[in-house]
């Protein structure tokens, strides 16, 4: 196993709801990546660059997104799954990945949310790596998210925005969240942040002259049912979304909940 999270890390993790690792992939993982950043968007013109979702299917996916092996390989590398395991245990699904480039200039909005309001996962449990592939700071609209909004398993109350500059449509609407507390993860190209699936987060647009690009990929534990039918494919969350035939890999351990590693392979 690589080198793994601090006890203190761990403990962040579990009381602010994400923590980012001291640890930077290489050089020669980067330049792969951002090569395969650029594939990804000139196979898929006429999709926003960050509504690249299940990116890691290297076929035309069931969401109508062309993917490239390279996400899936990134998902698979140890030193994202050694610290992964020490948060969700030693049986790991990856279930989705999902590139959001935001443009210089134009980089859309994400509003501040929580990500299980529209996952088919029972009972809810995953965590989120979010890496780097650009420079990802407050100029060019980094990651944000509220510490400790995961505590309690809590869900808020979302309302739907028929704003068309969003990512995503889903936004809290809920006086029992102060969203003004948000705090920046700013990251280097290489360096990634993990969060919980209860986390308050979101991202601010991107006015400025550089990129902002990153993968999120969703890792579940396995004792946890992927319900395909717990949600109709459709674009309610602002772009095409099919659990119903999206692919699952077990990366670690044994299925504990049976849950179906055979539909879209």
């Amino acid at each position: 196993m690589t080198d793994l999270l601090s006890n203190a890390e761990i403990e962040r993790y579990h009381q602010e709801g994400y923590v980012v690792p001291d640890y930077v992939l290489p050089a020669k993982t980067m330049t792969e990546l951002d090569s395969a950043l650029e594939e990804t968007i000139a196979s898929n013109p006429s999709i926003r660059p960050e509504h690249l979702v299940s990116a890691h299917i290297d076929r035309l996916n069931d969401e109508g997104v062309r993917g490239h092996r390279a996400w899936l390989e990134l998902a698979q590398r140890p030193e994202i799954l050694d610290r992964v395991e020490q948060l969700i245990g030693p049986d790991i699904v990856l279930w989705g990945c999902q590139v959001f480039c935001k443009p210089a200039s134009d980089g859309m909005e994400v509003p501040m949310h929580q990500d299980g309001h529209y996952w088919p996962i029972q009972p809810l449990a995953t965590c989120t790596a979010w890496i780097a592939i650009d420079d990802s700071n407050v100029d060019n609209g980094c990651l944000r998210v509220i510490p400790g909004s995961h505590t309690g398993q809590h869900y808020y109350q979302h309302s739907k925005s028929e704003r068309q500059n969003l990512v995503l449509n889903q936004h809290i609407d809920d006086p029992h969240i102060d969203i003004s507390g948000a705090v920046d993860v700013e990251l280097r190209p290489g360096r990634f942040s993990l969060h919980d699936v209860y986390l308050v987060h979101g991202s601010n647009p991107n006015t400025s002259g550089e990129r902002r690009a990153g993968v999120a990929i969703r890792y579940m534990p396995a004792t946890s049912h992927f319900n395909r039918s717990l949600y109709e494919t459709s674009e309610g969350s602002g772009y095409l979304v099919n659990f119903a035939t999206r692919p699952l890999w077990l990366l670690r351990g044994s299925d504990r909940n049976n849950n179906d590693f055979q539909i879209g392979h």
